[in-house]
């Protein structure tokens, strides 16, 4: 079986990191595409982005992360940030109340920005700081529940939950799109037998509603 290329991929997708400046956006970046963690923590200037790819079924989804600096002053790149967004983290620092506080203004800056099936995680990072815990898990929980997003807590020193909470998301993003693209007939789940149905292109899917809407 020949080895896939690394721009040999099925679907991609943007997803952003978003959340105040400190909360551990570019080390949960940098654990999830190239399983490293730096404790010399250094402001991100701009924006920075990496690539990684998984397996969702039997489809490579390659992920393009992108991570901006949570400081006010890069605020003028936010529309071309968001700009193709489908997934978010959007990050808080457990052990810090305020980051949490902000996250509603994260939140709305999102939704201002993104498509409405945009998938959104609510990440409560640096849980490893037990003792340090400032923000309640079952806070952030119900928070995430009012706001129709998923949520959970990482470390990404210790590489806690932060592979699940990207696969996570790339995997409901996943959902999300399959669906759409093969939303059409009574039984989308049923495409006319002998044909191949790749979901990431529009020509295959405009041939599957000529044949469902022509083979009466």
């Amino acid at each position: 079986m020949a080895y896939r290329a690394d721009d040999d991929y099925d679907y991609l997708f943007k997803v952003v990191l978003i959340g105040d400046s400190g909360v551990g956006k570019s080390n949960l970046l940098s654990r999830f595409t190239r399983n490293e963690f730096s404790l010399e923590s250094k402001s991100t200037i701009g924006v920075e982005f990496a690539t990684r790819s998984i397996h969702v079924d039997d489809k490579v989804v390659k992920a393009q992360i992108w991570d901006t600096a949570g400081q006010e002053r890069y605020r003028a790149i936010t529309s071309a940030y968001y700009r193709g967004a489908v997934g978010a983290l959007v990050v808080y620092d457990v052990t810090r109340h305020v980051t949490f506080e902000n996250v509603e203004r994260w939140m709305r800056e999102l939704k201002d920005h993104t498509d409405a099936n945009i998938v959104i995680m609510l990440v409560g990072n640096k849980a490893d700081l037990r003792h340090l815990r400032a923000v309640p898990t079952e806070d952030a929980k119900a928070f995430a529940e009012k706001e129709n997003a998923f949520f959970m807590e990482t470390s990404a020193l210790e590489a806690m939950n932060v592979e699940d909470a990207f696969t996570e998301v790339l995997t409901q993003i996943y959902r999300v799109v399959s669906k759409k693209a093969l939303d059409i007939g009574d039984d989308p789940a049923a495409p006319p037998k002998g044909q191949t149905i790749n979901v990431g292109g529009k020509d295959d899917v405009s041939a599957v509603k000529k044949s469902a809407c022509c083979s009466s």
